[in-house]
C-alpha cells in the first residue's frame, strides 16, 4: 500500500480493541453465571458490602449503554462505506435497434491512466457513480510527500475532468476529490 491511512487504521484497531474486550466480557459474565468458571461464586456480591443502588441509576446506566452501543454501531458502519456503487451505463436512443452498455470502470480507467502519470501523484483511484442522466465521479488521489497539491488540482480541472466530460459525452460532472499523502516521494531534480 503506498499510502498511509492512518485514522482509518486507528478507527478499526480502536473497534477491534472495543470489540475484543466487550466479547471477552460478556463470555467471562455468562460463563461465571452458570457456573462454568469457579472464579467467582455465582451468588456473591460483585462489590462487598454495597446495597442495591436506587432505581433511578439503573435506568440511567442502561439508557447510558444504548446510547454508547448505537454510537459504536454507528462508527462501525461508517468504516463499511468506502465508495459509491458503480452501474453499468446503458445507450439506447431506439431498444428495437439494439442497445450499447458500457461498464463504469471501463469509463473511468483511461482517467485514472491519465491523474498517475501527473508529477506529484504516488496513486489515483476513481469510481464513476450513477446513471448517464446523475453521473457523480469520486476521486482519491494519493499524492507524493513533496506533491505539489494545487499544481494537481489545477491539472485535474483544466485537463483531466474536461477530457472526461468530452470522452462521456457529458455537459457537467459533480466531482469529488479527496487528497492523501503516500510515504513516497517524488523525483528529485539536482
Amino acid at each position: 500500500m503506498t499510502n498511509l491511512n492512518r485514522p482509518a487504521r486507528l478507527n478499526r484497531t480502536l473497534l477491534g480493541l472495543f470489540g475484543t474486550v466487550l466479547l471477552a466480557a460478556g463470555t467471562f459474565t455468562v460463563l461465571t453465571h452458570f457456573g462454568r468458571l469457579t472464579v467467582l461464586k455465582p451468588d456473591s456480591a460483585l462489590v462487598p458490602a454495597t446495597g442495591t443502588p436506587p432505581t433511578w441509576a439503573l435506568y440511567v446506566t442502561a439508557a447510558a449503554a444504548v446510547v454508547l452501543g448505537l454510537l459504536l454501531l454507528r462508527w462501525l458502519l461508517a468504516q463499511l462505506s468506502r465508495k459509491p456503487k458503480t452501474r453499468t451505463w446503458r445507450f439506447e436512443a431506439d431498444p428495437g435497434t439494439g442497445r450499447t452498455e458500457l461498464a463504469a470502470s471501463t469509463a473511468i480507467a483511461p482517467f485514472i491512466d491519465e491523474v498517475r502519470t501527473y508529477p506529484g501523484v504516488a496513486a489515483a483511484h476513481a469510481t464513476l457513480a450513477g446513471t448517464h442522466d446523475t453521473p457523480a465521479v469520486a476521486l482519491v488521489v494519493s499524492a507524493a510527500q513533496d506533491g505539489d497539491l494545487t499544481a494537481i488540482r489545477h491539472r485535474l480541472d483544466t485537463e483531466g475532468l474536461p477530457r472526461l466530460r468530452q470522452a462521456l459525452d457529458l455537459d457537467a460532472l459533480p466531482v469529488t476529490v479527496e487528497f492523501r499523502f503516500s510515504t513516497k516521494t517524488g523525483a528529485r531534480t539536482l
